[in-house]
């Protein structure tokens, strides 16, 4: 394993930059002095790692399992941050390097499916810097990477997140163009309901309800561990065929992504990162599935990965929104406390959230090929917002999308 290390205090800086570092070495006892170090392998970090992952405001998708999935089956090279505070390591960006039309790219390890993305930081440095990391801290960070990457971006990063600013803030950022959205949590079921109108979504339940009662009636599924494959494999057979009938390319085809999810199942310290659930029907269709959805839980922050319907049986008791419901339901019941949709914008997200948390990405040239690599990251971000802002233009290029095939790298779905 590399390690590299720099001093921040020994990084050349221009304009604010360089008052940032003068300000950094003048005053050591009330600022601390913050060294940067790349680290080209997870193992040798894993117990800070895990420390930090247990603040609850910290991102699932920069957790060491989250990452150790993804690191295992695609085995890019790693560029892994790591901000060491008076001798403590006071942040950790877990990054891996993605070759792309002649730029290095340092991006979050599994990015392109992920949601929420945060990086990890101590409550030391959130407490030193509560601005979060400045331009001399970027300065050092890019020196770091240098000889490593071209740019780093980091994806669907909010700049607030559950009432905190990210420490990550002041980076260049870009508006991305997929939001999350969220269901917070209240006191009762009753009172979470209200925020979605309660009374059309009861009546909409019974209503799901009483027709699959008169067909024999169903189950609801939170999948032993031998069934998570299974229904895992399943999934993905359901969500081929609906991205064919949408016109859409199939984002989950490729084995390697398939790959990584199959190991997100596999129980590591008495629990799984990811969970199946799913509906089960009874009586004259026994046993068919109509509904699957897999969840991931940090804390009180729930996260809907993935779902998928098939609406070859049953398609009128909209079993998907059933399977939403009985699943918020027992959450609720189980003390989280916000139930996040993911990215990308649907109507039964919209028909559900009363939040809506805009996401940016962060872009930190690091070379000249970086800086060109920059302006045509903006640059297509911005397109792919005014593209999204025009429907019928939208769905005229995921129809040529799903004509030509997926991308070898595909984007996350709501791309």
């Amino acid at each position: 394993m590399q390690i590299r290390k720099l001093d921040i205090a020994d990084v050349p800086a221009t304009g604010a930059a360089r008052a940032d570092a003068a300000s950094a070495v003048a005053k050591p006892s009330s600022a601390g002095i913050l060294q940067v170090e790349i680290h080209d392998g997870m193992a040798p970090l894993e117990s800070e790692w895990r420390l930090l992952e247990q603040d609850d405001l910290a991102s699932l998708h920069q957790s060491y399992d989250w990452c150790s999935a993804w690191v295992e089956t695609f085995r890019y090279p790693l560029a892994i941050v790591r901000g060491i505070l008076d001798g403590q390591t006071a942040f950790l960006l877990p990054l891996e390097i993605i070759r792309d039309k002649g730029a290095r790219r340092a991006e979050f390890i599994g990015a392109r499916h992920s949601n929420i993305n945060t990086g990890l930081f101590s409550k030391a440095f959130l407490e030193t810097f509560g601005n979060g990391l400045t331009a001399s801290h970027h300065a050092a960070i890019a020196q770091a990477l240098r000889g490593k990457a071209d740019l780093m971006l980091l994806r669907n990063v909010p700049l607030a997140w559950r009432g905190r600013e990210s420490p990550l803030a002041a980076l260049p950022a870009v508006e991305n163009q997929n939001r999350a959205f969220q269901l917070p949590f209240l006191g009762s079921f009753e009172e979470t309901l209200k925020q979605v109108n309660a009374k059309r979504r009861r009546k909409k339940f019974k209503h799901q309800s009483r027709i699959l009662n008169e067909k024999g009636g169903y189950d609801y599924v939170i999948a032993a561990p031998d069934e998570q494959h299974v229904l895992l494999d399943l999934f993905f057979r359901q969500k081929a065929v609906r991205f064919k009938a949408a016109g859409l390319p199939d984002i989950f085809r490729d084995p390697p992504t398939q790959a990584v999810l199959h190991r997100l199942l596999k129980r590591r310290g008495g629990r799984a990162v990811l969970e199946m659930h799913a509906l089960r029907l009874k009586g004259q269709h026994k046993g068919h599935i109509p509904a699957i959805a897999a969840l991931s839980r940090k804390g009180e922050h729930v996260i809907c990965q993935f779902a998928s319907i098939d609406e070859t049986l049953v398609a009128e008791a909209s079993p998907g929104e059933l399977l939403f419901w009985l699943m918020i339901e027992r959450l609720h019941s189980e003390g989280a406390a916000l139930f996040d949709f993911g990215i990308g914008d649907q109507g039964y997200k919209r028909s559900w959230c009363p939040v809506e948390t805009t996401q940016h990405d962060l872009i930190l040239p690091i070379s000249r090929i970086g800086h060109v690599a920059a302006f045509v990251q903006k640059s297509v971000t911005r397109a792919k917002m005014a593209i999204k802002a025009n429907p019928r233009l939208y769905s005229l290029i995921q129809r040529h999308r799903a004509r030509q095939g997926a991308a070898a790298a595909p984007e996350s779905d709501g791309d």
